[in-house]
């Protein structure tokens, strides 16, 4: 009759059993009540730092290696292409734009037509990559607006401050030009132009844009653009086509329009080209705004003096304009 091992034979036969890596199984049972032990890492276990997909298999020959080496960047690259085109990242971008400074709309055409050197960037970015909506785009344009908001708070850039805005136009022009033609029309702008526009700049003030047969133009102060609307209608007084001697109404209003892609926007511009209206048959008028802006001396230093407009009974009120507005007819005293 056989004898079955004791339990000790047992137990001393289970402890000179190892496991493959060479590690004691009976280690690996913990006593009651003892903490747990890290499992030991074999040194001869290397862990790869290439993808898979680039690791190298002698088996393969050399045609087989270089399209497997290819496959990882092409798929690199349309995973960014996808990223690139997803909606809820570019969304997330533009939402993020709004709490950068600068105008987070930076980026449409109205917003980078006109001078600058973030509006020039962003016109040749846009000629390169489109205006397709894409979150490398919006990194771009995000990255933009900050410029021009560092140019802004340097003095640099276009931001909003009080200018003085002018507005011209020739009366009764366009029935006069319907008989004259139109080369001598052209004669006579070029001419106007030539009158006008060299006091505007020689004060200090630009060009915003010509309207046929008027401008707009912006100064830095109300006494440089009083100064230059004198100069330039005396200029004007001089210039006759075919027997025709042009009569200039100009209007000037105070305020602090927003200039958007070398334009400027706003309340204050439409107030300007409102006062600019009530100019009648040639007349320069002022807003309140501006003649408070005046020094006191630059009216006396000129001669001139001013008086309250009123409007007639059988003229149409002014439109868009504050109810409150006050506007004045600049006279020779």
């Amino acid at each position: 009759m056989s004898e079955r091992p004791s339990d000790g034979g047992e137990r001393a036969s289970d402890a000179n059993r190892t496991d493959g890596l060479g590690t004691d199984r009976s280690r690996s049972r913990e006593a009651p009540g003892s903490r747990a032990r890290q499992p030991r890492i074999d040194p001869d276990v290397v862990i790869p730092l290439i993808p898979a997909e680039l690791s190298e298999d002698p088996d393969e020959t050399e045609s087989e290696q270089g399209r497997r080496r290819g496959r990882f960047p092409g798929q690199l690259s349309a995973m960014v292409s996808a990223a690139n085109q997803r909606g809820d990242i570019i969304d997330a971008i533009r939402k993020a734009r709004e709490n950068l400074p600068g105008d987070p709309a930076f980026g449409d055409p109205l917003s980078v037509s006109g001078p600058g050197g973030a509006r020039a960037v962003a016109r040749a970015a846009d000629k390169l990559v489109g205006d397709s909506p894409s979150a490398a785009r919006e990194l771009g344009l995000g990255a933009l607006q900050v410029w021009q908001a560092v140019l802004e708070r340097m003095g640099k850039g276009r931001g909003p401050h009080e200018i003085t805005i002018m507005f011209t136009d020739l009366v009764a022009f366009s029935s006069w030009s319907l008989a004259a033609g139109d080369e001598v029309t052209l004669d006579l702008l070029r001419r106007v132009a030539k009158a006008i526009e060299p006091p505007i700049v020689d004060r200090g003030g630009q060009v915003v844009k010509r309207m046929g047969d008027g401008v707009m133009a912006v100064f830095p102060s109300a006494d440089r653009a009083v100064r230059a609307a004198v100069a330039a209608k005396e200029n004007l007084s001089a210039v006759s086509v075919d027997g025709y001697r042009p009569q200039m109404r100009l209007g000037l209003h105070t305020g602090s329009p927003r200039e958007i892609g070398g334009d400027w926007l706003g309340i204050d511009v439409n107030i300007a080209a409102r006062v600019m209206e009530a100019g009648g048959n040639g007349n320069t008028m002022l807003s309140g705004v501006t003649l408070d802006s005046l020094r006191p001396e630059t009216l006396e230093e000129l001669g001139l003096g001013v008086k309250p407009y009123r409007r007639s009974f059988f003229a149409a009120p002014l439109s868009g304009v504050p109810e409150d507005l006050r506007i004045f007819r600049l006279e020779a005293e």
